[in-house]
């Protein structure tokens, strides 16, 4: 329950999880100013100070979104530029997401849907995902890729149909083990890398 002594950055937090939470509960249709005041134990009209149109309420849930995908996909320590360890922090990772934010996952797609019809958006939702893109190619150069780019979409294709398969797919009942993603991780990165 929030209090009068909640910050500025608190309330934003709280706001955004709980439109989070709405989002993997609800669905689009079920974030609403009035819900999240309502779910997060605000005074009526907290969440439209913070955040006064429906668009400035999904990128705060964006913004969210990306903060906390930040600390789950965070490498325990920075992988060692090589396809193996590559590999397994990033397999280590994906685990972590898939077993312990299932939920996460599931605003993650109602977000990504929505931004498919609403071009201010979509501007909004690419430039969070492009801050984790980035590490991603710039690890892949590192390990020797003679193409990070392209081999960046292909990696991140891999691992974002793992995470909707597992989030809201025919996987969904069946999460692969850390020692299956490092392997799947390890097939890919060799035919990207050429045995590197």
């Amino acid at each position: 329950m929030a209090t009068a002594r909640t910050t500025g950055a608190s309330r934003a937090e709280l706001i955004g999880d709980t439109a989070l939470r709405l989002l993997a509960e609800r669905g689009m249709r079920g974030l609403t100013h009035r819900a999240v005041d309502e779910a997060a134990g605000l005074p009526q009209g907290s969440t439209s100070n913070q955040a006064r149109t429906r668009l400035a309420l999904l990128e705060a849930a964006v913004r969210r979104l990306a903060e906390r995908e930040a600390e789950v996909l965070a490498p325990e320590e920075m992988p060692v530029p090589g396809a193996e360890s590559v590999a397994a922090g990033l397999a280590l990772a994906l685990h972590r997401y898939l077993t312990r934010h299932p939920r996460l996952m599931v605003a993650r797609y109602e977000l990504a849907l929505e931004a498919t019809r609403r071009p201010e958006l979509r501007a909004f939702y690419d430039e969070a995902g492009r801050r984790f893109r980035e590490p991603v190619t710039a690890l892949l150069r590192a390990a020797g890729s003679a193409d990070p780019e392209r081999h960046t979409l292909s990696l991140v294709a891999w691992c974002e149909g793992v995470m909707f398969s597992c989030a809201a797919g025919s996987f969904h009942t069946s999460v692969p083990t850390q020692e299956e993603l490092t392997l799947g991780m390890d097939e890919l990165l060799a035919g990207m890398l050429g045995g590197r």
